[in-house]
């Protein structure tokens, strides 16, 4: 059964998985919130855990960083380990004034300026989308919990580092793109094309207009809004 990135057997792996992108950042998400999290893969460290929220299996892994990582993972996940359910949980540069550091972006759609849809051979442009099942319960449950959250567009670089930096920045902002970060895309092609379900839900780290920013620790251990909120999706989706 292992893969050429994943030793897990078939069946380690439960039918909703959290993937952020730093791998620790899933370890403290099977410490903090798991019951009997147990390490499932341990492949170029990034390690894989499964365990139970409030009695639901639940499995968290890391995607690395970009598009090729989370598209390698998330596509063995959904295609050999029966995964039905990925929700991205990290961390994106809002462009919009009224997103503010530390606020919940749920990526209903994902610009990208990729050329990983690609490969599936499109005679035009793909628009990467969330699956609405998830959606819509992220929405209920941060309805219910009072979490400042925004739902709209985002967009999926290739780059972090460009000889324009910012500079398009207002371009995609005029289009209503509320934040930047680098996997949502990839991620929802990958699931469009196997019939599974995915969503990303990010936290703003950081303010590319204003320069407002968190500290890696803050990003790896205290963005626990947006993992308590997948994982109450991961509760209802196994309802």
């Amino acid at each position: 059964m292992p893969t050429p990135h994943n030793t897990a057997e078939k069946g380690a792996f439960a039918k909703t998985v959290l993937m952020p992108g730093d791998p620790l950042r899933a370890k403290f998400v099977a410490e903090t919130f798991l019951t009997d999290a147990k390490l499932v893969n341990y492949v170029r460290g990034i390690n894989g855990f499964t365990g139970t929220y409030k009695g639901t299996p639940v499995s968290v892994m890391a995607s690395g960083m970009g598009m090729p990582s989370i598209g390698i993972y998330s596509y063995e996940l959904y295609k050999f380990y029966d995964v039905e359910n990925i929700m991205r949980i990290g961390s994106a540069g809002s462009i919009n004034p009224d997103v503010h550091v530390r606020d919940m972006v749920f990526g209903m759609g994902a610009c990208t300026n990729s050329s990983y849809g690609d490969v599936f051979d499109i005679p035009g442009r793909f628009a990467p989308i969330a699956s609405y099942k998830l959606l819509s319960k992220a929405v209920e449950v941060a309805e219910e919990k009072g979490l400042r959250y925004h739902v709209g567009n985002i967009l999926s670089s290739d780059n972090f580092y460009g000889e324009e930096g910012i500079n398009n920045t207002p371009k995609w902002a005029k289009m209503g793109v509320m934040a930047i970060e680098m996997e949502a895309a990839g991620l929802y092609m990958n699931a469009a094309r196997l019939g599974k379900n995915a969503l990303a839900i990010c936290t703003i780290s950081d303010h590319i207009l204003t320069g407002e920013e968190t500290t890696p620790e803050e990003r790896q251990n205290t963005f626990t809004a947006m993992m308590e909120t997948a994982l109450e999706v991961a509760v209802r989706m196994a309802k």
